[in-house]
């Protein structure tokens, strides 16, 4: 993030992680609720063995797991250590995201796509499944967000580039869905697609090409492994869903120097 002598550099990190945290805390409503459909505004959380409600002081994330024991306060039934580790992991990510991003306009639309992301990369590791409903949030948050950005002036991306970066995913995603039949590649990866290419789009058309590119790479070198030590055979399906989100964060954070050096590399540049 660029310093400012009227917004130091250090205070935006730390908001967004601490933001990150309550996030996190949501994501865990998310992730339990969204794949069974119920509603993640209500009932307020409870312990699933005594089903006592999770009181306000006991809900603050990570220091009331640790305060806990990880332990409910009513039954002393373990909660898992999930809950702490995700709300972590979120805390980290949206204070690293902060970090690396430089330009405002940008800063929000990547935070609203590291919350969904983690969501749908637990969800479809259990599941196998990426909920339109997370992506449809998600994709109308950072359409708002950007809309506001326009309003304050913010230097927007030109169509062009949106179209691009949108073409690239969008039609890869969706002729590998049509190709396959469904079989291969599942309409959560094609609804998913439009949302990372939209964020990408803002760094540049090198970063969303490598992000894409990225994603499939580390597809197949996590499906080799997994397929070589579970001894899996045509059939087994790993999911796509994290693959294609951590090949975008490699398109955030590296996507145009990894263009720009593979364009030099085959003599484009």
């Amino acid at each position: 993030m660029t310093a400012s002598p009227l917004w130091p550099w250090e205070l935006t990190v730390a908001l967004c992680g601490t933001f990150g945290l309550l996030v996190g805390s949501f994501l865990n409503v998310v992730v339990h609720r969204v794949p069974a459909g119920l509603s993640v505004v209500s009932p307020p959380s409870a312990c699933p063995a005594c089903d006592h409600v999770v009181r306000a002081r006991d809900n603050v994330p990570v220091v009331s797991w640790v305060l806990l024991r990880g332990r409910c306060r009513d039954c002393a039934v373990p909660i898992s250590w999930r809950y702490p580790l995700v709300e972590a992991a979120t805390g980290a990510a949206f204070a690293l995201t902060a970090w690396w991003v430089s330009e405002p306009v940008v800063l929000a639309p990547a935070l609203v796509t590291v919350g969904a992301g983690i969501a749908l990369a637990l969800i479809d590791l259990e599941h196998g499944r990426l909920p339109f409903a997370i992506t449809g949030v998600a994709t109308g948050l950072v359409l708002l967000s950007l809309g506001v950005g326009a309003l304050l002036g913010a230097r927007l991306p030109d169509v062009g580039t949106v179209a691009v970066s949108l073409a690239c995913w969008v039609g890869v995603y969706g002729g590998l869905w049509l190709l396959t039949a469904g079989r291969g590649m599942g309409l959560g990866d094609v609804a998913l697609a439009p949302l990372l290419a939209l964020v990408l789009s803002l760094v540049g058309v090198g970063a969303s090409v490598a992000g894409l590119a990225a994603g499939f790479v580390i597809g197949m070198v996590v499906s080799a492994g997994v397929l070589l030590r579970r001894g899996g055979g045509r059939g087994t399906r790993v999911p796509h869903g994290p693959h294609m989100l951590l090949g975008a964060a490699v398109g955030l954070v590296a996507g145009e120097q990894l263009a720009a050096a593979y364009l030099t590399l085959v003599g484009l540049r």
